[in-house]
């Protein structure tokens, strides 16, 4: 797919690479790997490079145009918190504001990974967990979840708040 692909699926005010879709753009898939999209980009940088086309004055502006939008689709599908704003619709080029969203959005993508490494809980260990629960850990607290003292002695109930005296 040419670097090109989808550009004119944008709005007709040739408002930039956020009028069309980066991966047509780089002619990948939305599931490209991060190696395919830095070799798409690498490519398309190579074949559009304003230099390339200096001798030719009637091109290079379409290719300085072109290499720039490739850049910006490069730049955003690179960024793991870029990605996955622009995936989810919310990402906006020319919002300068964007940044502080992308870096929550990086640190949000870290803990879901972690949490996917996680081994996942079985009903076994869901059942012991419960089970901990009710009973309440015997060592520490002890007494049916973890309320009554060990010796079984009953404590003074505190109100919270000291009672008032009657002033007569």
């Amino acid at each position: 797919m040419d670097a090109g692909a989808g550009a004119g699926s944008g709005n007709a005010s040739g408002g930039g690479a956020s009028a069309c879709c980066y991966y047509a753009m780089l002619g990948i898939r939305k599931n490209a790997s991060a190696i395919d999209i830095r070799t798409a980009y690498r490519r398309l940088a190579m074949k559009w490079h304003p230099d390339r086309w200096a001798s030719d004055p009637g091109a290079a502006g379409e290719a300085k145009r072109r290499f720039q939008r490739i850049q910006e689709a490069y730049s955003v599908l690179s960024d793991k918190g870029k990605k996955a704003m622009y995936d989810a619709g919310l990402f906006d080029p020319l919002d300068d504001d964007d940044q502080d969203f992308s870096d929550f959005m990086q640190e949000m993508l870290v803990m879901m990974d972690n949490v996917k490494n996680e081994k996942p809980d079985t009903l076994e260990d869901l059942q012991k967990m419960l089970e901990d629960i009710v009973k309440g850990d015997e060592g520490s607290r002890g007494g049916v979840g973890g309320r009554a003292p060990p010796d079984g002695a009953r404590r003074a109930r505190v109100s919270p708040y000291p009672q008032q005296q009657s002033r007569r």
